[in-house]
């Protein structure tokens, strides 16, 4: 990948657990807490050197949250850890009611999230997770594309006063991003310049989103490739400055095309700057068992996808 280079592909939920044991040494009010699945979450290290700040709760996660709720009136900044859709959608009355309504210091760390769950099927696949959490008052929204980028976020929204959802996955892949960055939540990041069309993507389909760039610069095609880790708060102005010089785009996530990156992206359009949007993304479908590299091919999510988003975006573009 001209530009950038793969240290060697790692799955981002073990970025975010070598985060929690560091942040163990540096912040001694978080603690963490985890619904029964320590090894998963890669939280077994922090568990081992500080076994009086984890709480393991068992299979019950919507007293997790509610127990994190409550640590943080101590002045505790609580990071509850279990796979994305028991984050959200299982524990959705609890995240809104104790969490974000009452504007609660809780870090929800949820890994797991989307198709690259694989075999486990279509229960545990959440591809919805960004826009149930992206609706609610007050909740910052982060989806990091690599190990690198999981490890800076976790450290960055332990500063980060208020609820936080943050979304990782299972699956080993692409380490590409700076291994020492500064993480600045709300503030994309260019990967390339382009004056043809621009491509934002969020988590694992920011290094599709570059391998499609790669095949269409050997096309001739100029593209613009743009990392939106933080969801909410959106920034708006890469996008618009972007777009100004384009005059198109394509958006690119794992996860639903309703509620997510895609639509947030078309609001930011149609208020602002309107210029023809292609959506990759999952279209108003559960996925299935299978493994990982399988499913994002079948529902759509592959480089091939995004190269054709492109090329159809283009042509409207001209007309």
């Amino acid at each position: 990948m001209k530009g950038f280079i793969n240290s060697g592909n790692k799955d981002t939920r073990s970025g975010f657990g070598a985060a929690l044991l560091e942040l163990g040494k540096t912040h001694p009010e978080v603690v963490a807490l985890c619904a029964d699945l320590t090894g998963s979450l890669k939280m077994d290290a922090f568990r081992d050197a500080y076994p009086d700040r984890f709480i393991q709760v068992g299979i019950a996660e919507a007293n997790m949250i509610g127990m994190a709720a409550g640590l943080t009136i101590g002045g505790k900044i609580p990071f509850t850890g279990t796979f994305a859709n028991f984050s959200t959608g299982r524990v959705y009355d609890q995240i809104r009611q104790s969490v974000a309504y009452s504007d609660k210091n809780v870090k929800i760390c949820a890994s797991h999230a989307g198709l690259t769950l694989g075999e486990d099927g279509a229960t545990h696949q959440i591809l919805e997770d960004i826009g149930l959490m992206r609706m609610l008052p007050g909740m910052t929204v982060i989806n990091p594309c690599d190990y690198n980028q999981t490890k800076a976020a976790t450290l960055a929204i332990a500063d980060w006063q208020g609820p936080v959802y943050l979304r990782f996955g299972r699956p080993k892949v692409a380490n590409f991003t700076p291994e020492n960055q500064t993480f600045e939540i709300g503030k994309a990041l260019q990967l390339t310049e382009g004056k043809d069309v621009t491509v934002v993507a969020t988590g694992h389909l920011v290094w599709t989103a570059l391998e499609a760039a790669e095949m269409l610069e050997k096309e001739g095609v100029s593209v613009e490739v743009i990392n939106i880790h933080t969801i909410k708060p959106f920034d708006q102005e890469a996008v618009l400055k972007s777009v100004r010089k384009t005059g198109c785009i394509v958006t690119a996530e794992e996860h639903q095309r309703y509620g997510g990156l895609g639509e947030l992206v078309a609001q930011t359009l149609v208020t602002n700057y309107l210029v023809p949007q292609e959506l990759v993304a999952v279209n108003d479908s559960f996925g299935e068992s299978g493994k990982p590299e399988e499913l994002m091919i079948k529902y759509g999510l592959g480089a091939e996808n995004i190269r054709a988003a492109i090329h159809k975006v283009i042509e409207r573009k001209s007309k």
